[in-house]
């Protein structure tokens, strides 16, 4: 039986140090060799080409590049899970509520009530599924220290939920840096191989760390590249264990923007392909919250509002 291949190092004839020239060289996963030429691996890791040759077939049969019918997307499409929001306006804007095998994200202004629905999903995923949940359990990775149990216990109680076995349901690590952030993600699908129950991972937020160690335009191609093998960690991870991924995002104001809100989240086009449902929130008048929905593959645009209170998310 052939090994199975899941990282670069797993390919036939690559080291340590030819894993180091192939992400050096921008071939930072088995996509990117998948698809390369002989000539372009040869001369970035010093293979020969009959050698380079047999690394892109490994890559290729690992990735499982082909194509599948219609009826298999459509078969693949019946078994995501949707996970309520806990609000009718949000789930009615999202038909349905968060769901699985894709990214969801949210970004707003400091203040905008990113991290609550944070909160709010680690207990409504856990809700049966006759109820909106999923019956799973969390995954959390915090990269600002902004998790607070004692939301989710609020929130859990409002449910009828038990908050204990609730926050025994949430695992989460802190993230220090964008390769912790990175390397936590990689543990994420550690756990999903060992418990199948776990059916959503928070990223809060997705950019903070990126943001900090990468400044300037000099390191901006560098930054994005990372951000770029990241996401495409979250995508496959969506897809492969069905689960939903949630991450928030910062953002910032463009200057060229001279009509309208100038707000951008971070991360540009390769966070907006990525992320197949994007939520944009402002804050309304008084106690209201705005969540406008900016991208998705089907559903069309809108608004819905609704209030954050010691209880979680709530329709206005």
């Amino acid at each position: 039986m052939a090994a199975k291949i899941d990282k670069i190092s797993d390919l036939p004839g690559v080291g340590p140090a030819a894993e180091e020239k192939l992400i050096a060289g921008g071939f930072a996963s088995l996509e990117s060799i998948a698809v390369a030429s002989p000539a372009e691996l040869a001369s970035t890791a010093g293979f020969g080409e009959a050698s380079a040759r047999k690394i892109i077939q490994a890559a290729r049969d690992a990735m499982n590049i082909g194509f599948e019918t219609a009826k298999d997307s459509l078969a693949k499409r019946e078994k995501m899970i949707r996970i309520t929001t806990g609000t009718k306006s949000i789930d009615d804007l999202l038909g349905g509520g968060i769901e699985s095998q894709s990214i969801t994200e949210v970004y707003g202004k400091y203040g905008s009530g990113k991290t609550q629905w944070c909160f709010q999903a680690c207990v409504t995923v856990q809700l049966p599924k006759d109820k909106g949940g999923a019956a799973g359990k969390v995954i959390y990775i915090d990269s600002e220290n902004s998790f607070r149990p004692e939301r989710v216990v609020a929130i859990a109680k409002r449910y009828g939920l038990d908050p204990d076995k609730v926050l025994q349901n949430v695992m989460v690590g802190r993230a220090y840096t964008a390769d912790h952030q990175m390397l936590l993600t990689d543990k994420a699908k550690e756990e999903m191989e060992k418990d199948h129950s776990i059916k959503l991972l928070i990223v809060d937020s997705l950019t903070s760390h990126f943001r900090a160690e990468f400044t300037g335009r000099g390191q901006l191609a560098d930054r994005q590249q990372k951000l770029n093998r990241y996401m495409y960690t979250l995508m496959k991870l969506a897809e492969t264990k069905n689960c939903a991924i949630l991450v928030t995002n910062q953002v910032m104001d463009r200057p060229d923007v001279l009509f309208g809100d100038p707000t951008a989240p971070i991360g540009g086009n390769i966070v907006g392909h990525a992320s197949k449902t994007r939520l944009y929130l402002r804050k309304g008048k008084g106690d209201l919250h705005v969540a406008k929905l900016v991208d998705s593959p089907y559903l069309p645009d809108g608004e819905a509002i609704y209030k954050v209170t010691n209880d979680g998310l709530v329709d206005e």
